[in-house]
């Protein structure tokens, strides 16, 4: 096989360009098998998935969820490494095509004399014994593993978005509440100052109902350095500075839930299925599986085909040159490298088994945890309605009474005392129930956007965003 020069030149030319067109292309379509970037998972009900600029007016918990899953760092850093994982699966394909590469050389000695050569060489592996194989199928299994890693942290950053959304709901409840508190108070001690002047109490009730409002005073400022802080944390969540104030969107109040009842063991087995962090760790099983393989392969004879020519011109004499064979590889002895190999990549994958065993007893037990949590946070829900409707009364008629000159101060300040716990306990009766029914879905592996709608509603029975049935909790 003869190459003119110009011929060399125009090879050279052509691999160049192949080469430049690989690198802005995916010739084995790779980035297919790329789970969706994280905000695209919520369907895209806020319009552009990750927009420049923030959304206009105040947020809703679904605009809050997806500008989080948008702009937190951990969210893109796992991206990245899908992408990463994803590129690595082309790395392991390569193998299986020949590789081609093209030489030139020239050079020129004194007095005079000139020496130009070219040669082209062409590879290709015919057979292995399993080592590409073992390649791609680990390659494969990390990326399977990489996108499950992305569905576990885009959950825990959906969950950290749906605290930060109703912690700050919360703490804007309580300073609402301890204003009204104050409120009272102040009506209290204006009515035992009243009464003071009039003669018909002593100057202890004075004093007394005073303090009282002043610890109220005191409370509502406490509740609004809290709010200030959530604000605070829930701007850095959405990618924010800390001062950014953040508007949010009233949420309308949770229907009181009707007690539920679930197999426990069922919810066990289906977050076995669904959980993304277990699914990561039975692929990272396989690909070690899989390193195994090429571990043994890689002591094994490989046979490839070689085709080479070239072209060297020196003194006015061209001569050209060219072969094609086949290369039979055995390895004969490696000091013992290819047995420690082996057993390096069955620790591996035990150690994997160990590892992926732990997580399934780790997923039972948070399914459990949180089930238990949305069990008594479902049923304090329904005890804190009851001890705010009564704490109400209570107060009306304490306060009435004592303005009747019928009651004590002491009554009206107990009355209202307990008034004030009762709406906090609701607050954070509310706030508990919202989050742990969260938490369940995250423990189920199945957080997403069915359940925000269903929280944002505020309508339905704990657990019906997580799609598991008519009897779910």
């Amino acid at each position: 096989m003869r190459l003119h020069p110009t011929r060399y030149v125009c090879a050279l030319l052509c691999l160049c360009s192949l080469a430049l067109a690989a690198e802005a292309s995916d010739p084995f379509g790779t980035e297919a098998a790329l789970p969706l970037k994280p905000a695209l998972r919520l369907g895209g009900a806020v319009g552009d998935p990750c927009a420049a600029a923030m959304p206009d007016g105040a947020l809703n918990l679904l605009e809050v969820v997806n500008l989080a899953l948008c702009n937190n760092p951990q969210t893109r850093e796992v991206w990245a490494s899908a992408q990463a994982q994803a590129a690595q699966v082309g790395v392991s394909k390569a193998g299986y095509l020949p590789s081609a590469s093209l030489s030139a050389s020239g050079n020129r000695t004194s007095p005079g004399t000139g020496q130009r050569s070219y040669g082209l060489t062409l590879s290709y592996l015919l057979y292995d014994f399993g080592t590409r194989a073992a390649g791609v199928e680990s390659a494969r299994q990390l990326l399977a593993a990489a996108s499950a890693t992305q569905d576990s942290t885009v959950q825990a950053v959906f969950l950290l978005a749906v605290q930060s959304f109703y912690q700050t709901q919360a703490t804007q409840a309580a300073l609402d509440a301890a204003l009204e508190s104050e409120r009272a108070a102040k009506e209290s001690f204006a009515a035992a100052e009243a009464r003071y002047r009039s003669g018909s109490a002593t100057p202890a009730d004075k004093l007394q109902a005073q303090t009282a409002y002043s610890q109220a005073t005191l409370n509502s400022i406490t509740a609004s350095g809290n709010m200030n802080n959530t604000k605070g944390v829930l701007a850095n969540m959405l990618g924010l500075d800390a001062n950014k104030n953040v508007a949010l969107a009233a949420t309308s109040t949770a229907a009181i839930p009707a007690n539920f009842d679930r197999d426990i063991a069922a919810l066990i087995d289906e977050a076995r299925l669904r959980r993304p962090d277990l699914q990561a760790a039975a692929a990272q099983v396989k690909a070690a599986e899989a390193g195994v393989d090429a571990a043994r392969a890689a002591g094994k004879p490989s046979i490839s085909m070689t085709a080479a020519t070239n072209q060297t011109s020196a003194a006015g004499i061209t001569s050209h040159g060219s072969s094609v064979g086949l290369n039979l590889n055995v390895p004969l002895f490696a000091g013992y490298a290819p047995t420690y190999r082996i057993r390096a990549a069955e620790a591996q994958v035990e150690t994997q088994k160990a590892q992926l065993e732990r997580l399934r007893l780790q997923v039972a037990l948070d399914v459990w945890t949180a089930y238990q949590n949305l069990t008594t946070a479902t049923q304090s829900l329904r005890t804190t309605a009851d001890l705010l409707n009564s704490a109400e009364q209570s107060e009306r008629v304490a306060l009435g009474r004592y303005k009747a000159g019928v009651g004590s101060i002491l009554d009206v300040l107990n009355a209202q005392s307990a008034l004030a716990s009762a709406r906090q306990q609701r607050i954070q009766s509310t706030f508990n129930w919202n989050i742990n029914r969260a938490s369940l879905a995250q423990a189920m592996g199945n957080l997403d956007t069915g359940l925000l709608q269903d929280l944002s509603g505020g309508s339905q029975p704990p657990g019906a965003g997580f799609q598991q049935g008519e009897n779910q909790p």
